[in-house]
Order: C-alpha cells, then sequence, then structure tokens
C-alpha cells in the first residue's frame, strides 16, 4: 500500500477547521490591539494550511479510538490540532536554525520578513529581523498547542510535556551533529528517533491512549511503544531518503540534507562503506556552496555503496516489526486495522 488510508484526509479536514478557526478569531483579536499583529498570525495560518500529511493528529486518534474513546469525542480533533501547531513551531524554528529557503513550496517565514525589512529600508540587520520575527510565529503556535490541550487530564499532560522535551533533546543533538559533521551510525539513529520518530509516532498514540484511558496508560503505552518506535524510526529513515533524494515538487528541499550536512544513519552507512575516492565526496556533505553537480555526486555514492537499499531494507524491516506487535496489542480491532494501514504508508510515503 503506497497511497494515504482515506481516513487520513476526513481526519485531516477536522483538525484543519479547528485551527482556521482558532487563528482567524485570533487574528481579528490582536488586530484590534494593533493592525500589524495580523501579520504573525496570518503566516502561522498560512504555514498550517499549506498542507502536511496530519499523521500526527491520526496516530493519537487511533491511539485513542484504540483505547475505547468516542470517536466522534471533540477532544481528540483538538489534541490533533495541537500536533499541527506543535509541529509548525518545530518547522519555524527548524527553518531558522538550517537556513531553509523553501518550506511546503514556499518562501520560508524567516526569508520572508528579512525581504520585508529590507524593502521598506528599516533599521537593524534584515536576517536578525526575519530570524528574530519567524522564532516568535513559531513560539505562538507553541502557546496556541497548549491552549487546546487545557482540559487534558494529568497523565495527557504528563506525555505532552515528555514528547515536548524530547523533542528539543532531538533537534539539539541534531544541530550538534551536524556542526561535528557525525557519521556514526548509533549516534544517527539515535538523532533520528529523538527529533522526529517519537514525536511522529509514538508519543501521538501515547497521548490519544492516555485522554481516552488515562487509568489504563500501564497496560497500553508498552504495546503502543511496540508498535510506534519501530515505525516511528521507518519514518524518519525515509524522510531521510527524502531529504537526500527528494523531488522539488514533493517535498521542496531535493538534497537539503546533504547540503545541510545532516548526521543521517543513510550518510553514516555510506560513509562506513566508501573506498576512499568515495570518502572524498562523501566529504563535501555540508560544505559551503555545495553546488548541483556536487550534490548529483554525492547521491551517487549513497546508491553505489548499497547504502539506500540497505536503509530500503531496514525500513521495510521495521514496518513489519511494528505491524507484527499490532497482534497482541490490547486495543480495539478497527484501530489494529487502522494502524496496519498507516504503518504500510509511512514506510513508502513519497513526501
Amino acid at each position: 500500500m503506497s497511497g494515504a488510508p482515506p481516513f487520513l484526509a476526513a481526519l485531516g479536514t477536522q483538525v484543519q477547521q479547528c485551527l482556521t478557526e482558532l487563528l482567524a478569531a485570533e487574528e481579528e483579536r490582536w488586530a484590534l490591539v494593533d493592525p500589524e499583529l495580523r501579520s504573525p498570525l496570518q503566516s502561522l495560518s498560512q504555514l498550517i494550511q499549506a498542507g502536511g500529511k496530519r499523521l500526527r493528529p491520526a496516530f493519537c486518534y487511533w491511539g485513542f479510538v484504540g483505547a475505547g474513546g468516542d470517536p466522534s469525542d471533540p477532544s481528540v480533533v483538538l489534541a490533533g490540532a495541537a500536533f499541527e501547531l506543535l509541529h509548525g513551531f518545530a518547522l519555524f524554528h527548524d527553518d531558522v536554525m538550517d537556513g531553509s529557503a523553501t518550506r511546503r513550496g514556499a518562501r520560508t517565514a524567516h526569508l520572508v520578513y528579512s525581504d520585508r525589512h529590507q524593502d521598506h529600508g528599516w533599521l537593524g540587520e534584515p536576517r536578525r529581523f526575519g530570524e528574530g520575527v519567524a522564532i516568535l510565529v513559531g513560539d505562538l503556535a507553541f502557546v496556541y498547542a497548549d491552549q487546546l490541550l487545557a482540559d487534558a487530564n494529568a497523565e495527557a499532560w504528563r506525555i505532552w510535556n515528555e514528547l515536548r522535551i524530547e523533542l528539543n533533546i532531538g533537534q539539539y543533538l541534531d544541530i550538534v551533529g551536524t556542526a561535528a559533521s557525525l557519521r556514526n551510525r548509533t549516534g544517527a539513529e539515535r538523532i533520528a528517533r529523538y527529533k522526529s520518530g517519537k514525536y511522529t509516532v509514538e508519543r501521538p498514540l501515547h497521548l490519544g491512549a492516555a485522554l481516552a484511558a488515562p487509568g489504563r496508560v500501564s497496560d497500553l503505552l508498552p504495546a503502543l511503544s511496540a508498535y510506534g518506535l519501530p515505525l516511528g524510526d521507518a519514518f524518519q529513515l525515509r524522510d531521510d531518503m527524502l531529504g537526500a533524494f527528494g523531488n522539488q515538487d514533493t517535498i521542496g528541499k531535493p538534497g537539503d540534507d546533504l547540503i545541510e550536512g545532516k548526521p543521517t544513519p543513510l550518510l553514516a552507512i555510506a560513509t562506513d562503506r566508501a573506498s576512499g575516492a568515495q570518502r572524498e565526496i562523501l566529504a563535501a556533505v555540508g560544505r559551503p556552496g555545495l553546488g548541483a553537480d556536487e550534490v548529483a555526486a554525492i547521491q551517487a555514492v549513497l546508491i553505489d555503496t548499497g547504502a539506500c537499499d540497505e536503509l530500503n531494507n531496514v525500513i521495510t524491516s521495521l514496518v513489519n516489526e511494528a505491524v507484527a506487535s499490532l497482534v497482541e496489542a490490547p486495543i480495539d480491532p478497527s484501530a489494529k486495522v487502522a494502524l496496519a494501514d498507516l504503518a504500510f504508508y509511512v514506510g513508502s510515503r513519497e513526501s
């Protein structure tokens, strides 16, 4: 299965409606204070409305239903919207940290605001202004995410806080690994798990289950982790493949991981297997001013060393491990079917 499960779009529509109403109301509220305040809220709204797979809301939803929650309960939609805002927070900050030029097919916020500063001839440095505004927009998303979970129970809040700490820990490891040109597979896999895998699959499942059945978390969370951890790893490994080879039309950042020097398991495998000449080519990863021809040469080494084939095999194995774990999981049968569909989609997605 390569296409997105149908329920993904249906849930995404509900989450989108929730976010649209929230951000529209906030824009009108703050415009009364100063019309200038429409701008950051519009930037947040534009990113949220620009797409995304809505995977985190989906895993949260099926963790909720799997634990016996009512599928029509609006609280799980609010939680899904909170995940989208948290993801928006991470994207705004990530684009600043990585110096990314595009996000979801559009110019990144920090560059948009830098352009605005320059066009108006304002005081100070355009780059610092643009990055400062983008960070603040991300911070707004972070706060709004918390607001949507205001009525959640204590167990759900414990998980929510832990996943946010894990996300920041993973981002720190990613920054250090990039700066230090980390090519160690174990370290790269640790970064992948904490910066993305856990907060994309495992923790949304945990949060959904905690919202529905806080008294059963000791029973539910280990079973959900048996599915969520390997699938979260598979998600990030697929992301690494897309980051190294992705098409401009599907993800808007072909080869960006190679240009930025991201410490991925894919690059670690290739480095371990590379010949002397191939290692010289790989040494250019993350080098300032890396051109299209050099990116293409690095991509060729990733293929020729067998790193791509090995990573694809690992992804398949991880997806199969996740799906197999569902057999004994103490969750609703409908959730097992949906989570299996999601697993195969995550492992084969192209964007």
